[in-house]
């Protein structure tokens, strides 16, 4: 019975371990599934579909062949149609059933497109020469774009890969369970060898034979004696269990992670790490931000860069590739000053990181705008630096419109929004506080051309505020007296031309960007006195003295609080920065 129970358990080892190393082997499944289009297309884009890519579970492998320059990037599937535009494009589609890619021309009345690379659109981009493959996770609301140079026709041959969860779980405790099997069956085979010898008892000895004749052996030969083994079957179980012994361990190196169930301690099903979807949070919004988090610190970056070289070069083509309105004529105005005189400051740096601040608003339309905070790394004791970016298009990039230093006093900035969830962009004529956005300007210049005497004055906390002390009604009464009695000085004060920005705060309040032009007009008031221009403005000039007067413009870009209705506060000015925009003779 013990013969016939090792045997059983030899039998059932042999199909366990078989079996489990066939689901390793020839039974495994493909590790993956792909899906091909090689054929030829005249579009000089294609755009695969974020459903496309989500067709199959798990990470996407693109890969892209086609002679020449690729491009490929992948952004929200709105922007990316977005930036396409007119122009006509190629749409993969899959067909499931086949496994296969198939193009889908939409027609548009332009052939060509600009040239993608560095768009602010792109949650990230690649770039390589006649092949290019990259692997993504990406979510059903993401496309992928497909480029050339923008005129040839793009890249045909594309494939998507997208991996196989052909992991065998129970290879492993099948191979295990049969070994130890195999163990047991051959202890009770090994039992049932010794009780069969024990039961045969005693033998009958054989008749001794007559002894041969002794032979002497010849000299200088030794004779070699030739001992008898145990037999064949004393060798036998001692090799047998030998064997196992070095056949296990190679076997249970094959049983992998994959190879046992996840409540033993295998690997659990791989569903992949999705890249971050651009509308996360648990806000639910009618439109989404504008931006996320890694964009934001990625626009930032790259405008830090361009200030940093165009400053250095006082190179005004590169600075508006990222400067526009107020920004723009500040820093315009700076270079031609340095230029004459180049010991004049620089205009206000702008750190590359760390991003503190990322309000970004809910649009997904253009123009787009996004506000941040920037605190330079290398010396935090300077005030952060804010600024108001504006994307005017789908292929334009972001813009500094409004660039501040924000004060350093209490209160600072008021509650924002997380920057996954967004702030909307408010109307400039909103009525929803005690002065309207787009007349902020007007009244705080007033406020600074007339202090207390203004019928503003009580609507803003002046307290801490370092504008009013620096050019303020006060500092203006000091200017005055300054001036030889020969000549005489005027102030102005009135809305500048660029958009009046307000974006809502937690609180219902709104922090708003907007822009004051300053006049300060010299004239002479004797016969045959001139003026003596000084600094910047006699820069600018480009002469000595003046007998006509001079008028000197300065643009103020503002950042204030408005703070709800319902709140007792008064309007604080949280960020500015100013400098000379141009002088000419009166």
């Amino acid at each position: 019975m013990r013969l016939i129970s090792a045997i059983v358990a030899f039998v059932i080892a042999a199909l366990s371990i078989g079996y489990g190393i066939a689901q390793r082997t020839v039974l495994a499944e493909p590790d993956h599934v792909a899906a091909v289009t090689s054929s030829a297309t005249s579009s000089a884009v294609t755009v695969i579909d974020g459903e496309v890519l989500n067709s199959n579970p798990g990470r996407q492998k693109i890969q892209i062949q086609g002679k020449g320059k690729i491009f490929a990037a992948y952004g929200r599937t709105s922007d990316v149609i977005a930036w396409v535009g007119d122009a006509t494009y190629n749409k993969l589609k899959f067909n499931r059933t086949k496994s296969q890619l198939s193009n889908d021309v939409i027609v548009g009345s332009e052939l060509s497109v600009p040239d993608p690379h560095g768009s602010d659109l792109w949650l990230g981009e690649y770039s390589r020469d006649d092949s290019l493959t990259f692997i993504v996770n990406v979510p059903a609301g993401i496309s992928i774009i497909i480029v050339s140079d923008g005129t040839r026709p793009a890249p045909g041959a594309i494939s998507i890969t997208w991996p196989v969860d052909n992991r065998t779980p129970w290879s492993g405790p099948l191979i295990v369970g049969g070994m130890l099997l195999l163990l047991a069956g051959l202890g009770v085979y090994l039992w049932a060898l010794s009780d069969l010898r024990r039961g045969r008892g005693p033998r009958r000895r054989a008749p001794k034979m007559p002894k041969p004749p002794k032979q002497k052996a010849p000299k200088g030969r030794k004779v070699k004696l030739i001992t008898g083994s145990r037999g064949r079957r004393a060798i036998g179980a001692p090799f047998s269990a030998i064997s196992m012994i070095l056949v296990i361990p190679l076997l249970l190196t094959g049983c992998t992670a994959e190879s046992w169930p996840a409540f033993l301690g295998g690997s659990p099903e791989s569903t992949g790490t999705p890249t971050p979807s651009p509308t996360t949070g648990d806000v639910l919004n009618d439109k989404p931000p504008a931006v996320t988090i890694s964009q934001a610190e990625s626009i930032v970056s790259k405008v830090a860069l361009v200030a940093t070289q165009a400053d250095a070069s006082r190179d005004l083509n590169l600075l508006q590739s990222r400067f526009d309105g107020p920004a723009l004529l500040l820093r315009q105005t700076n270079y031609k000053i340095r230029g004459a005189d180049s010991s004049y400051a620089q205009p206000i740096a702008i750190p590359s990181g760390p991003v503190q601040i990322t309000l970004p608003q809910q649009n997904d339309n253009w123009p787009r705008t996004v506000f941040t905070v920037v605190q330079d790394p290398n010396d935090p004791t300077v005030p952060p630096t804010a600024m108001m970016l504006v994307q005017q298009s789908p292929r334009d990039n972001y813009k500094v419109l409004y660039l501040f230093r924000l004060e350093a006093k209490e209160g600072g900035l008021p509650a924002l929004a997380a920057a996954d969830v967004g702030a909307p962009r408010l109307q400039p004529d909103a009525k929803l506080y005690a002065l309207r956005p787009d007349q902020l300007a007007k009244d705080y210049g007033d406020v600074l051309l007339n202090g207390e005497e203004s019928e503003f004055f009580e609507y803003f906390d002046l307290t801490e505020d370092s504008l009013n002390k620096s050019v303020g009604y006060e500092a203006k009464q000091t200017r005055k007296k300054s001036i030889p009695n020969i000549a005489k000085i005027e102030f102005g004060a009135e809305p500048g031309d660029a958009d009046v920005i307000p974006l809502a705060t937690s609180n219902n309040g709104a922090i708003v960007a907007t822009y004051l032009v300053e006049t300060e007009t010299v004239t002479p008031v004797e016969v045959g006195a001139v003026i003596n221009p000084e600094g910047a403005i006699k820069s600018l000039l480009g002469i000595g003295t003046s007998s006509k007067g001079t008028v000197a413009t300065y643009g103020d870009l503002l950042l204030f609080y408005l703070p709800p209705s319902t709140s007792t506060e008064k309007i604080r000015l949280i960020g500015w920065s100013s400098g000379l925009l141009s002088a000419h003779e009166k």
